[in-house]
């Protein structure tokens, strides 16, 4: 199947510092453009899990007795991990975000681009679509959703026009929710705009924060000491998550001090964030907004 280069390739899979016998993880395999490249660096007595819950991906599955790829969203790494009686690994990659693929094919929703019905979902084994939230969502809901996940200002407006709406006709489609939107969609910042509104029904249709921070708080037990997390973000809220995990341990607040105000973290930064170089967003413009923190187990 057709995916794009993968991002930020090169510094990602250096970041996990991999051992050639060492035990990785990609848990957003895709297209596997990273998990290939970890392959190419694992002795023969190295392994690599992979997992997605995006049934397309696993036709792109490699074959490779070193490799086994879990067809299950991230959220439930040491669960499946412990099925295969793997309980500490050298390293974790994850590239957060929609695949260029999704993107790509119309049907699944997600690009503004395209006329679709509204899905969005990731693991379309799933109930909850585009549409339940669009059409089912009590308008508190779907101001919460726009809110917290687009940072739209207009975002009460916006509920209370689609509750208005919905009362005569369901709204079905893309193109549906743009008319009905319309107002909020001034030409010079109608592409912006959009993306903010998809990006908002996106992460509720797929419980990405709480995947996310599900995810994130199962690594330090999974790690190996020295065991690297090599984390791609795209937008602030992930990389906001991200960068406070790595260092405190928490997603919001702050960590209990001793009597001399020091507090023990499980991970240590490694290296300052990372983005891509203007010939790779040149080359690859699913780059342009990406974020690479790394992490060390203490």
């Amino acid at each position: 199947m057709e995916y794009h280069n993968p991002v930020l390739l090169k510094e990602t899979v250096d970041g996990l510092n991999i051992k050639e016998d060492g035990i990785y993880v990609d848990v957003t395999f895709g297209g596997g453009g990273h998990s290939k490249e970890i392959l190419k660096r694992l002795g023969e007595h190295g392994r690599l899990f992979a997992f997605d819950q995006d049934e397309d991906a696993l036709k792109n599955t490699i074959d490779d007795s070193r490799f086994k790829l879990i067809h299950e969203n991230f959220r439930y790494i040491k669960r499946f991990l412990k099925f295969y009686r793997v309980n500490k690994v050298d390293g974790i990659l994850a590239d957060f975000g929609v695949s260029s693929h999704q993107f790509d094919v119309a049907e699944r929703g997600f690009s503004t681009r395209f006329e679709a019905d509204l899905d969005m979902r990731m693991n379309q084994k799933n109930t909850l679509s585009a549409y339940n939230v669009i059409n089912d969502y009590e308008e508190q809901k779907l101001k919460q959703v726009f809110w917290q996940y687009g940072e739209l200002r207009a975002a009460p407006a916006m509920a209370k026009l689609i509750v208005e709406h919905r009362t005569t006709e369901k709204i079905v489609t893309s193109t549906q929710l743009k008319d009905v939107l319309k107002k909020f969609l001034p030409p010079k910042n109608e592409n912006k705009v959009l993306a903010q509104i998809y990006q908002a029904i996106r992460i509720e249709v797929n419980q990405e924060i709480e995947a996310l921070k599900e995810f994130l708080e199962q690594t330090p037990d999974l790690l190996n000491p020295g065991g690297r997390l090599s984390l791609i973000s795209y937008h602030s809220l992930e990389d906001r998550l991200v960068k406070r995990f790595i260092r405190n341990g928490l997603f919001e607040g702050e960590p209990d001090r001793d009597v001399f105000g020091k507090f023990e973290v499980p991970l240590k930064k490694i290296n300052c964030l990372m983005v891509p170089s203007k010939e790779e967003i040149k080359n690859n413009n699913r780059a342009r907004s990406a974020k690479l923190r790394i992490a060390e187990k203490l």
